[in-house]
């Protein structure tokens, strides 16, 4: 492995959990915390994220209770969860919400499926970006006579191989969250 692929492992790496991040907060039809990973509430004065102002857990295959730490937060932490507009039926239970999962539709189905290949080709975007930084390094590199011919060529053909084993990585996680969606 050459030193400018080294060099951007760790953007490369940054990039994949952002997309397993991303891909995890689409719902397949099955309870599960981490699609509130992006709900907010209005609390003290700020907003803060829910897990951290709440403990979240799976009821069954098709709820998620909420209980605040702080009950008068209750009705923000409702309040949020309905403004996420996550298609998901919030219920007040007075010191816990509870929170039903849907079944998804198959219309539900290919709309998420829909978002899901918008994310990956998202993620795709910023791998070709690092290529790009890395390939133009190698190209400033080649003009300022640090490299040799054979040396750029050889760098650059590591690169594309490094570029497709990642952008495959992203395909087998996307591949991987539409078999659960598609799953019924």
């Amino acid at each position: 492995m050459n030193q400018y692929i080294t060099d951007k492992g760790g953007d490369f790496e940054k990039v994949r959990e952002f997309f397993k991040k991303e891909i995890a907060s689409l719902r397949t039809g099955r309870a599960n915390p981490a699609m509130l990973d992006g709900v907010t509430v209005e609390a003290y004065g700020t907003r803060s994220p829910l897990n951290t102002l709440a403990n979240i857990n799976v009821g069954d295959s098709s709820s998620v209770l909420i209980s605040p730490w702080d009950k008068g937060l209750i009705k923000a932490v409702e309040k949020a969860i309905v403004e996420a507009d996550l298609g998901l039926g919030v219920v007040n239970e007075g010191d816990k919400i509870r929170i039903n999962i849907p079944s998804l539709t198959e219309e539900n189905r290919k709309d998420l499926v829909k978002k899901l290949s918008a994310k990956l080709e998202t993620s795709r975007v910023e791998i070709r970006k690092l290529r790009d930084d890395i390939k133009s390094k190698i190209e400033k590199d080649f003009e300022a006579k640090e490299l040799s011919e054979d040396d750029k060529f050889r760098y650059i053909k590591e690169l594309d191989e490094e570029i497709t084993k990642k952008n495959e990585e992203l395909k087998e996680l996307k591949d991987k969250k539409e078999k659960e969606i598609m799953t019924i």
